[in-house]
């Protein structure tokens, strides 16, 4: 794994309590794909504070809806606790491959927002999961939210490299 200072790291989860009395620690998953901690060597702990950590995996498996680590050189209840709060990452390069049309939260995070006639609506602010299609929130001039469907019929074109998605948005879904 890379993982230098200057390179995109992607975070798959969140280390939220320490467990048991070996130095395990208990995350949230950050990921839809948690098969890919199965054999995982690695991971890139960010403190929050912002710096890095490469910390080898010993053991790791899923357990009520969060996955357990046990990292390396991480023995005691005590030693874990340092790593509460820690987002568990991986170099973007090592992403899961999505198929074409399908993106990732981050990727979209950012993103220009207009209309295929150009007007400017904002850049989206995050992507919400709570219902059959997936919603951008789109912050707008003046604080103003737009919650745009992410569906092929309104997001008529995503360039995640050029950071712009183009909407063809049915009357009365966008106020002006």
């Amino acid at each position: 794994m890379s993982g230098g200072a200057d390179e995109e790291l992607v975070a798959v989860a969140r280390v939220v309590k320490t467990r048991g009395i070996r130095g395990e620690v208990a995350a949230a998953l950050l990921t839809d794909f948690p098969e890919r901690f199965e054999g995982l060597e690695e991971l890139i702990a960010v403190t929050p504070a912002g710096a890095r950590k490469v910390l080898a995996v010993e053991e790791s498996w899923l357990h009520g809806g969060r996955v357990i680590f046990k990292f390396e050189g991480y023995d005691t209840p005590e030693d874990a606790r340092e790593l509460v709060g820690y987002e568990l990452t991986v170099p973007e390069s090592e992403a899961v491959e999505l198929e074409e049309g399908e993106f990732f939260d981050w990727q979209l995070e950012g993103c220009r927002v207009e209309t295929v006639e150009g007007r400017e609506l904002g850049t989206v602010a995050a992507v919400h999961h709570y219902g059959a299609a997936p919603v951008l929130a789109v912050e707008g001039a003046g604080g103003r939210e737009h919650l745009i469907p992410l569906v092929v019929s309104i997001c008529v074109e995503i360039d995640v490299a050029g950071k712009l998605i183009r909407v063809d948005p049915p009357e009365g879904l966008i106020e002006f």
